[in-house]
């Protein structure tokens, strides 16, 4: 896995011979090819925050890099507080589970290595948890851990499973998105610590970058972070061309509206063709 840098480079392997042995028979299996260096400036996740989610979603598909009907949470994970501006971080992922107690018998025995887990991250942590209780039977959070993922520079948590404390960790200006409230922890304990984690049917990775918002939870491909905060302006500006004209006083006709959206239709063409990668 390859984690950018806020500010830096990627860590890349360029022109690595990858073998395996298999049953005493060496295989040349694969050639990692040399990737470009890439930085995610803060510049960039700040204004990335100044987007909503389904904008971001709107203009990755330009880029058509995935199919339409992936790369973002379902309808199980809800935001919490609504009218909180956007969150924006990278993945830190975790499983946990409440139904039985923790073998080693020490419910938070991996909170130390799960903030340590934050300083490998390139930049602000978005906690996500997987609760593989099904249903499930507990909070996975409440004030007390939020208020010590938000010290040590979390912006932001998602889980499938549940969350209590929310009046508190609303006062602290903190995201969270949830499946579910409930009121007490019970058995609550991390099985493991940065590994690939399912939410809400996204497969979700350590460093992923995540979006967030009252509409939802969506990823962003890191390659191509750069050119769609440099764009999304400029599909806002054609989304204008007919919400100007459906907001305006101006007497409304469907010609004008029709006219307006082909020149819409048209611009978005535009970009599509500037940033498709689909014929690449």
């Amino acid at each position: 896995m390859v984690c950018p840098s806020v500010g830096g480079a990627y860590l890349s392997l360029a022109g690595v011979s990858v073998t395996l042995n298999i049953a005493n028979e060496t295989r040349q299996t694969a050639l990692l090819l040399a990737t470009e260096p890439m930085t995610i400036t803060q510049n960039t996740l700040d204004t990335l925050a100044t987007f909503d989610s389904p904008t971001i979603c709107n203009v990755i598909e330009l880029f058509e890099v995935r199919p339409r009907n992936t790369g973002y949470m379902d309808h199980r994970v809800q935001c919490n507080f609504p009218e909180f501006k956007p969150m924006v971080g990278f993945a830190a992922t975790a499983c946990f589970r409440s139904d039985a107690p923790p073998a080693g018998g020490d419910a938070y025995g991996s909170l130390q290595a799960q903030l340590a887990q934050f300083q490998e991250l390139p930049g602000p942590a978005v906690v996500v948890f997987q609760d593989i209780d099904d249903p499930a039977v507990s909070a996975v959070f409440g004030e007390v851990m939020c208020s010590t993922y938000q010290a040590y520079g979390s912006v932001g948590l998602v889980t499938n499973g549940g969350g209590r404390d929310l009046l508190q960790v609303k006062a602290l200006g903190y995201n969270v998105f949830t499946g579910s409230t409930m009121v007490a922890h019970a058995y609550c304990h991390m099985l493991h610590l940065g590994l690939p984690v399912r939410v809400a049917g996204l497969m979700v990775n350590p460093c992923d970058l995540l979006h967030g918002d009252a509409n939802g939870v969506t990823n962003i491909p890191l390659d191509i972070v750069d050119e769609l905060v440099d764009i999304t302006p400029e599909f806002l500006a054609a989304e204008d061309i007919i919400m100007d004209y459906v907001k305006s006083a101006e007497e409304k006709t469907v010609e004008e509206f029709t006219r307006r959206r082909v020149e819409f239709q048209n611009l978005v063409a535009t970009l599509r063709s500037r940033v498709s990668r689909a014929s690449n």
